[in-house]
């Protein structure tokens, strides 16, 4: 009886040992500092495709999702908006418009080359004063641009028979709009209610 039971408990001894040692490998480990990255604390893998949507949605949240607040316009001049859209900003538009991103490679792949960007200012008007809620009163400032576009598009379908598309003149139009806000005085004197 005492033969059986110690062979069972070395069994489990050893087995044991080596699920730690198993487990504790690289850069997985069952304690200390260990970041836990999934069930058993193994890595559960993320599409690239995900990853990438990911990134540009907080690209764009970080850099063009966002109004600022800026301080009050000088009196005695027209106010004036702030910098025009960015190449980065009117590129991001076209994709939106007019995707190259996620083609086969070697069966249906699109390429963008020689963009030049032309930017006009279209308009450029401020709202009246009113309140807004979380910030106070102010006024919001419009800027619409009209974001011409010419580049070179290549097209490439190796499926079912291997050819390109070359258009060297293509254009495309993106509307840009930046709106910002600028604080100003009190809108309407505040009165305290009867009660």
């Amino acid at each position: 009886m005492t033969r059986l039971l110690n062979s069972t408990l070395s069994r489990i001894s050893l087995w044991t040992l080596a699920m730690v040692t198993i487990a504790s490998t690289g850069c997985y480990g069952l304690g200390g500092n260990n970041i836990n990255l999934g069930f058993l604390e193994y890595p559960i893998p993320v599409s690239p495709y995900y990853q990438f949507l990911q990134e540009q949605k907080f690209h764009n949240k970080e850099r063009y999702d966002r109004v600022p607040i800026l301080g009050p316009t000088t009196s005695g001049g027209a106010p004036v908006a702030l910098d025009p859209p960015s190449d980065d900003e009117v590129m991001q538009a076209l994709e939106q418009a007019r995707p190259v991103q996620g083609g086969i490679p070697l069966l249906w792949e699109k390429q963008r080359n020689d963009v030049r960007i032309i930017k006009e200012k279209i308009a450029d008007y401020i709202d009246p004063p009113r309140f807004y809620p979380l910030i106070g009163p102010a006024q919001l400032h419009h800027a619409h641009y009209k974001c011409t576009v010419y580049f070179d598009e290549r097209t490439t379908v190796g499926y079912p028979v291997p050819h390109t598309l070359h258009d060297r003149e293509a254009i495309e139009v993106v509307y840009v709009d930046h709106n910002h806000f600028h604080m100003v005085g009190d809108v309407e004197p505040y009165t305290t209610p009867n009660l």
